[in-house]
C-alpha cells in the first residue's frame, strides 16, 4: 500500500533462502505431535505382568500430518498402566536401556490371543504408527520408504522420544512395518519380511536360528545362550462322531397330538447348524534354549503331547441359522407388507355374508331390535366349526391356505372352552387356577406393552408366527385372522365370554389389540346381564364401610367414589333392572312433574317437597352418614359403571377436547363433556336419597370438599358444623350446575354411559379391517416378549453369567423401545439381532458340552471343572488347559484330534497323495494322533554386544510365523550407537 500511494519511494525485497522444503516441514510435524503427546524423554514404567496384554486396556489417539500433499494418520496405542511414583522417576539412570527394549527381552506376554500384530511380533507396550491416512493409499517404492524412515530417524533424535516409531510401507493387507527406536547411545531398528512361499530350510528351529545368528553377527565365541519359545497351532474342523444335538422341529406334531404342547404353546429354540466350526489347540514350549531341543528337517523332538502349555480357542461359525431368530425375523418381515386380507385371500367373506341380508334396514334392525337368544340349543363345542362354515360356502377346502386340522387345532387351543360341553352360564372370562405366580417374568408385560403370558392375545401371536413358518406363510396369517374375527362376532352375537383375558376395564399397559379384545368381552359382560337378567342380589355384602370417608380423604375425591362404588359393585340389584334391551331410556313422564320440584330443591335447600317421593336404585346403607336436613340415614345408590376405553379413544377424546380452545364457552363446553358421569351418580344419588342436597352428595363423593370444624354453640357444647370447600363454592362451578340440572333418576332408567352395541361394533369393525402387516405390528411386542422368556428359559438351563447380562440389556433396550407408538424399523430390527446372538451362545455352549461330555463324567469334581472350562471358552479369546495334555480336559482334546485323524486317513488315495506331496507335511505320518500344525510361531531372543565386541551388550530379538498362505519374519536388532 505504501508503494502505491508513494511511487517515488524506494521498495526494498528479501527474498527468504531459507524456506524449509515439503520434508522438513514433515519432519517438523512429527516432532510437535511428539511433543503434544508427550512423549518426550524416558520413561519407564511397571514390570509386565503376565497375560496383561490380553486382561489390559489398550487405548490409542490419533492426529493427521501431510507430506506435500499425501496425508498420514499418526496413531498412539499404549497399555494403560499406573505410573511410577515420583521416588522411582528420580532412580531412572540417564543413560538406561529404553522400556521398549527391556520389553523385547519379557517372556510374560509371548502370543497373547488378543492384540496388535506389532504387540504380538515384538512384546511391546507403547508404539506409535505413522500409515496412509487412506485405506487405499500405500507406500510401495524403496526411495520413498528409506525417506519416510529417515524422517523418523531425525524426529526421534531430534524430540529425544524413546518410544518405537513404525512406518507402514506396501499395501496394508500385507501389514508390513519397518521402524526405529532411539535411546541414549543405542537404537534399535525393527525390520520385517513377508513372503508367500517359504524356502524348505526355514520351515524348522535350525534353519531360523541360522538366520537369527547371522542377522545380530556377533563377533564373540561362544554366542551367548539364544532363547526359544515354540507355539504350534493346530486345527480341529471335523467333529466326527459328535452330532449336532439339535432336534428338528416335528412338522407331524404340530397337526397331531395335546394341544398347547411344544407345537403351539412353545417356540422353537436352538441352532440348526453346529454354530462351533473349528477348535484350535496352540501347544507351547515357553522356555527353551538351544542346546536341548532338536527341530530340523529330518527329525523333530515338538510332539504336541509333551508341550508343558495347551491352551485352547474355539472359531464360532458366522451368523449360524437359529429357530428363534428366524421365527421372529420371518413374523417381523411381515409388517413390511401392504396387502389387505382381502387382497391375499382373494373374495371378503364379509362381503359374503353381507350378501345374505339385501336389505341395509335389515341389517340394522337386527342390531338394534331385542332377539331372544335361544340358549338352550347352543353348544359350545360347535361354536368354532360355526364361524368357519361361512367361509367355507364360498371357498373350496383346496383353496384353504390352512389346512383344515392344522386349524381345527389352533382355534381349540385358543379357545378351550369349545372343547368342553359345560353349561354357558359361568361368568368368568379366565382360568384363574391356572395363572402363573406374579413373578417377574410374568409382569414383563408391562415392560413390553405386550400382554400377559397367559393370555389369547399371546396365544395368538405365536399361533401367527407358527402359521408364517411353517403353514401358508402370509396367506395362512390371513386365514387365521379372518377365522379369529368371524369367532369374536360369534361370540357378541351369541354371548360367550372370550377366554384369556383378565375381566375388568381394558389394560393400558398392554398393547392395543389385547385393549380391544378386553373391550368386547366388557362389551359381551354386559348384553350378557342384559339378555339372561342374570340375578346376583345373593352377593350383597352386609358389611358396610363405616370410616370410609376419612381414608378417601388421603386419596383424592375420585378414589372416595369409586372405591364405594367398588364395594358395591357386586351387590348391585339386578332385580330393579330391566329385562329388555332398552332399559336405559329418558322416562319424561315419570320426571315431568318432579321437575321443578328437584330444581328448587336443589337451589333453595329446602327439600321438603321431595320427601314423599319414593326412594329407587339404593344399593345399601352407607352406615354412619345422615341426610343433614331430615336426618335419614344415607343411602349408595346403585351408579353406572363409567364407560371403559381403549388407549387409541382415549387419545381421540383428549384431541377433541383440547380443539375446543381456552374461551370461555370452550372450557365449559369442555367441562359439561367431562362431567357425565358426574351428572348421572347425581341422579342416582338424587333417587336414592329423596330430599338430599348438594352437601349430601359432596360429603359421600368427595369428602375433602367438605369441611368440617368444631364450634361452640349458644349452650356452650362443642358440636361439629360443616360447610363445602372454597372451589365448591365458586358461583356456576361445574358441580353446582350439574346438581341443579340433576333429576332423580335411578341408574336402571338413566341413558347408558357406555353403549356396549356400539362399541363392540366398532371394536368389530376394526379387527375386520385389520391388515396382516398391522396386526403384525400389534402384536410384535408379544412375540418380543415370549421369545425373551424363551431365551431366559433356556440359560436357565446353562447357566452362562454373559448371557445373563446380555438379557437384561436386551429387556432395558426392548422396553425403551416398545413403549412407544410405531417404533422404527431399525431399532426392532437391533433387538431381534441381540436375541438371536444370544440364542446362538445358548447353542454354542450346548454344542461344546456335547462335544466335552459334561454330562457324561461320573465324578463331580471333574464335571465342575469341564463345565467351567466350557464356559471359559465362550467368553474369553483363548483358555489354558490345565496340567495340559495329561489334564481330563486334555485327554478329551487328544481324544477329538485322534478320532479326527483315524478318518481322515480312510480318505481316497488321490487325497493322500496331495496330503503328502509336500516335503513339510510328508515329515508327518498321516496318521498321527495330530496333523501337521496349521500354523507355528517361533520367538527368539538374546543379549549381544552390537556390532563390536567392546559394544553394549543390548537385546536382540526374532519373530517367526509360517502358516499356509505365508512365511514372516520380524526382527528388532539393536547396536550401539557410541562405541562401534
Amino acid at each position: 500500500m505504501a508503494a502505491d500511494s508513494e511511487p517515488e519511494s524506494e521498495v526494498f525485497e528479501i527474498t527468504d533462502f531459507t524456506t524449509a522444503s515439503e520434508w522438513e516441514r514433515f519432519i517438523s510435524k512429527v516432532e510437535e505431535v511428539l511433543n503434544d503427546w508427550k512423549l518426550i524423554g524416558n520413561s519407564l514404567g511397571r514390570p509386565l505382568e503376565k497375560g496383561i496384554f490380553t486382561s489390559g486396556t489398550w487405548e490409542e489417539k490419533s492426529d493427521e500430518i501431510s507430506f506435500a500433499d499425501f496425508k498420514f494418520s499418526v496413531t498412539h496405542h499404549y497399555l494403560v498402566q499406573e505410573s511410577v511414583d515420583k521416588e522411582g522417576k528420580d532412580e531412572i539412570l540417564e543413560d538406561a536401556i529404553p522400556q521398549s527394549m527391556q520389553d523385547l527381552l519379557c517372556m510374560n506376554n509371548d502370543f497373547p490371543p488378543r492384540a496388535h500384530c506389532l504387540v504380538r511380533w515384538y512384546g511391546l507396550r507403547e508404539f506409535v504408527v505413522i500409515a496412509p491416512a487412506a485405506h487405499s493409499d500405500a507406500v510401495l517404492s524403496e526411495s520413498k520408504c528409506n525417506l519416510l524412515l529417515s524422517s523418523v530417524s531425525i524426529a526421534l533424535g531430534n524430540t529425544g522420544c524413546q518410544v518405537p516409531l513404525f512406518v507402514q510401507i506396501h499395501h496394508k493387507w500385507r501389514r508390513m512395518y519397518v521402524g526405529e527406536c532411539q535411546g541414549p547411545g543405542i537404537r534399535t531398528d525393527f525390520e520385517m519380511v513377508h513372503l508367500r512361499k517359504v524356502p524348505n530350510q526355514y520351515t524348522h528351529l535350525s534353519g531360523l536360528l541360522d538366520i537369527f545368528k547371522s542377522k545380530i553377527g556377533c563377533p564373540l565365541t561362544p554366542l551367548p545362550p539364544v532363547s526359544i519359545a515354540i507355539r504350534f497351532t493346530y486345527v480341529l474342523q471335523d467333529w466326527q462322531q459328535y452330532f449336532w444335538p439339535q432336534q428338528p422341529p416335528d412338522i407331524d406334531a404340530l397337526v397331531g397330538g395335546e394341544v398347547g404342547g411344544l407345537e403351539f404353546g412353545k417356540l422353537p429354540f436352538g441352532a440348526c447348524e453346529d454354530p462351533i466350526s473349528e477348535l484350535h489347540l496352540a501347544t507351547t514350549w515357553p522356555h527353551l534354549t538351544e542346546g536341548i531341543i532338536v527341530d530340523n528337517d529330518v527329525y523333530s523332538d515338538l510332539d504336541p503331547i509333551q508341550a508343558p502349555h495347551w491352551s485352547v480357542r474355539v472359531r464360532k461359525a458366522d451368523n449360524p441359522q437359529c429357530l428363534l431368530g428366524d421365527f421372529v425375523t420371518e413374523f417381523f418381515k411381515i409388517c413390511r407388507r401392504k396387502e389387505s386380507t382381502d387382497e391375499i385371500l382373494g373374495r371378503s367373506t364379509f362381503e359374503e355374508e353381507g350378501r345374505e341380508i339385501a336389505d341395509i334396514t335389515h341389517a340394522l334392525s337386527k342390531l338394534t331390535e331385542p332377539t331372544p337368544v335361544p340358549i338352550h340349543k347352543l353348544s359350545v363345542s360347535n361354536m368354532v366349526h360355526t364361524a368357519r362354515k361361512k367361509i367355507r360356502k364360498h371357498r373350496g377346502l383346496e383353496e384353504s391356505p390352512l389346512n383344515n386340522d392344522v386349524l381345527n387345532t389352533i382355534l381349540l387351543f385358543l379357545f378351550p372352552d369349545a372343547a368342553s360341553e359345560k353349561t354357558l352360564d359361568g361368568t368368568t372370562s379366565i382360568d384363574n387356577s391356572n395363572l402363573p405366580s406374579e413373578s417377574e417374568d410374568y409382569n414383563l408385560y408391562n415392560q413390553f406393552k405386550s400382554a400377559p403370558s397367559d393370555s389369547l392375545t399371546y396365544k395368538l401371536a405365536l399361533c401367527l408366527c407358527m402359521i408364517n413358518f411353517y403353514h401358508g406363510g402370509l396367506k395362512g396369517v390371513a386365514h387365521l385372522w379372518q377365522e379369529f374375527v368371524l369367532e369374536m362376532r360369534f361370540r357378541w352375537e351369541n354371548n360367550f365370554l372370550i377366554p384369556g383375558l383378565t375381566g375388568g376395564p381394558p389394560d393400558l399397559r398392554c398393547c392395543l389389540l389385547h385393549q380391544k379384545l378386553q373391550m368386547l368381552n366388557c362389551c359381551i359382560e354386559r348384553k350378557k346381564a342384559r339378555d339372561e337378567g342374570k340375578k346376583t342380589s345373593d352377593n350383597i355384602t352386609n358389611t358396610y364401610p363405616g370410616d370410609i370417608g376419612k381414608a378417601a380423604d388421603l386419596l383424592g375425591p375420585d378414589h372416595r367414589k369409586d372405591t364405594d362404588k367398588e364395594k358395591g359393585e357386586v351387590g348391585k340389584s339386578w332385580d330393579s333392572w330391566s329385562d329388555s334391551d332398552e332399559e336405559f331410556f329418558e322416562c319424561l313422564s315419570d320426571t315431568e312433574e318432579l321437575k321443578g320440584n328437584g330444581q328448587e330443591s336443589g337451589k333453595k335447600g329446602g327439600p321438603k317437597e321431595m320427601v314423599n317421593l319414593k326412594p329407587e336404585g339404593r344399593l345399601h346403607q352407607h352406615g354412619r352418614l345422615t341426610l343433614l336436613h331430615n336426618g335419614e340415614p344415607l343411602y349408595i345408590p346403585v351408579t353406572q359403571e363409567p364407560a371403559p376405553m381403549t388407549e387409541d379413544l382415549l387419545e381421540e377424546q383428549s384431541e377433541v377436547l383440547a380443539k375446543l380452545g381456552t374461551s370461555a364457552e370452550g372450557a365449559h363446553l369442555r367441562a359439561r363433556m367431562q362431567s357425565a358421569c358426574l351428572l348421572s351418580d347425581m341422579e342416582s344419588f338424587k333417587a336414592a336419597n329423596p330430599g338430599c342436597i348438594l352437601e349430601d352428595f359432596v360429603r359421600w363423593y368427595s369428602p375433602r370438599d367438605y369441611i368440617e370444624e368444631e364450634v361452640i354453640d349458644e349452650k356452650g357444647d362443642v358440636i361439629l358444623k360443616g360447610e363445602l370447600s372454597a372451589r365448591m363454592k365458586i358461583p356456576s362451578n361445574m358441580w353446582v350446575e350439574a346438581w341443579e340440572t340433576a333429576k332423580p333418576i335411578p341408574a336402571r332408567r338413566q341413558r347408558r354411559l357406555f353403549d356396549d352395541t356400539r362399541e363392540a361394533e366398532k371394536v368389530l369393525h376394526y379387527l375386520a379391517f385389520q391388515k396382516p402387516a398391522d396386526l403384525a405390528r400389534h402384536l410384535l411386542p408379544c412375540v418380543i416378549h415370549a421369545a425373551v422368556l424363551k431365551v431366559k428359559e433356556e440359560e436357565s438351563l446353562e447357566n452362562i453369567s454373559s448371557v445373563k447380562k446380555i438379557i437384561k440389556q436386551i429387556i432395558s433396550h426392548s422396553s425403551k423401545v416398545l413403549h412407544f407408538p410405531n417404533p422404527e424399523d431399525k431399532k426392532l430390527e437391533e433387538i431381534i439381532h441381540q436375541i438371536t446372538n444370544v440364542e446362538a451362545t445358548i447353542a454354542r455352549a450346548r454344542s461344546l458340552k456335547a462335544k466335552f461330555g459334561t454330562e457324561k463324567c461320573e465324578q463331580e469334581e471333574e464335571k465342575e471343572d469341564l463345565e467351567r472350562f466350557v464356559s471359559c471358552l465362550l467368553e474369553q479369546p483363548e483358555v489354558l488347559v490345565t496340567g495340559a495334555g495329561r489334564g481330563h480336559a486334555g485327554r478329551i482334546i487328544h481324544k477329538l484330534f485322534v478320532n479326527a485323524q483315524r478318518a481322515a486317513a480312510m480318505a481316497p488315495p488321490e487325497e493322500e497323495l496331495k496330503k503328502v506331496g509336500c516335503p513339510e507335511e510328508r515329515r508327518h505320518n498321516p496318521v498321527s494322533d495330530f496333523p501337521a500344525p496349521a500354523g507355528r510361531e517361533l520367538i527368539l531372543r538374546t543379549t549381544v554386544p552390537r556390532p563390536a565386541p567392546y559394544s553394549k551388550a543390548l537385546p536382540q530379538r526374532m519373530y517367526s510365523v509360517l502358516t499356509k498362505e505365508d512365511f514372516r519374519l520380524a526382527g528388532a536388532f539393536s547396536s550401539d550407537t557410541s562405541f562401534f
